[in-house]
């Protein structure tokens, strides 16, 4: 199977354990395939059609709504580590034995977690704009993301404006047209997160937030971690600790970037991470 572009891709579902869960997929068939786990309040229109198809190009990529978020059904999990579970059961329910895992922001929380409670089905991990169990400033994420909201709504801007992108010039620029490659997709789009979905997963970030930092050193698998040079949401520090911590690790800073530094400089990005999946 070759799907284009992510832009073309048809949305599906799979039923796994009473739950419906909506995913799509692209790319060429065989090879370890890349599943991509979103951000907190994302379905699977949030994803940078830029990053999605940069991989596809090499990789089979499926793209994975959470329980109870956009198409999927059932109840939002309020934990990472069963978002994990739930993850890891609906990767091995389409087939695959073995997955490179892309997480962004809370995906990359998520990812940190298969790893370790599923650390069989790991090859490669690749962690963006995110941070470990009780890393610095992730129990600060509720109170920005509510704060940059109402500031979105005062100035008629999506808060992902001000949530993943410096206030610069350049910053400003890259937003727009960020939001702008958000929009390509016409037909077939997912359903908005609903509210009680979205607190839901504050409550799973900030539990995360403030939990007992995990023994990273036990997470074996080579890992790629990237982000911005100013994540205001999951600071960047965060990313220097887990580079330092995993075992395997490369690290990527983008300058005059924030929490989506990966999107900012998608082409940098997507030519690093598949540089580190091929080795």
């Amino acid at each position: 199977m070759t799907t284009s572009t992510y832009r073309t891709a048809p949305g599906k579902t799979i039923d796994v354990g009473g739950v419906t869960y909506a995913y799509r997929e692209l790319g060429p068939d065989g090879g370890v395939p890349v599943v991509f786990l979103n951000h907190l309040a994302a379905t699977l229109d949030n994803w940078d059609p830029r990053v999605v198809d940069g991989f596809a190009t090499k990789h089979h990529v499926v793209a994975i709504d959470y329980r109870g978020v956009g198409s999927s059904t059932g109840k939002t999990r309020t934990t990472v580590e069963d978002m994990a579970r739930d993850a890891s059961s609906v990767i091995r329910a389409l087939g695959h034995d073995k997955v490179d895992l892309h997480g962004f922001s809370l995906g990359g929380m998520v990812s940190q977690a298969i790893a370790q409670l599923d650390p069989q089905l790991v090859r490669k991990l690749i962690l963006t704009g995110t941070g470990p169990a009780g890393g610095v400033g992730i129990d600060k994420v509720t109170r920005l993301s509510y704060l940059d909201s109402v500031r979105g709504l005062l100035t008629l801007k999506d808060p992902k404006t001000y949530l993943f992108f410096t206030r610069t010039d350049n910053g400003k620029r890259e937003a727009a047209a960020f939001l702008r490659r958000l929009k390509e997709r016409k037909d077939d789009r997912d359903k908005a997160i609903a509210v009680s979905a979205f607190r839901a997963q504050l409550k799973a970030i900030h539990t995360w937030g403030t939990q007992k930092p995990a023994d990273l050193s036990r997470v074996t698998v080579p890992v790629f971690v990237a982000n911005g040079d100013d994540d205001r949401m999951v600071p960047t520090s965060n990313s220097y600790d887990m580079a330092e911590r995993f075992p395997d690790s490369e690290l990527a800073i983008y300058p005059d970037a924030g929490h989506g530094g990966v999107f900012q400089y998608h082409d940098r990005f997507v030519a690093q991470a598949l540089e580190f999946l091929a080795k």
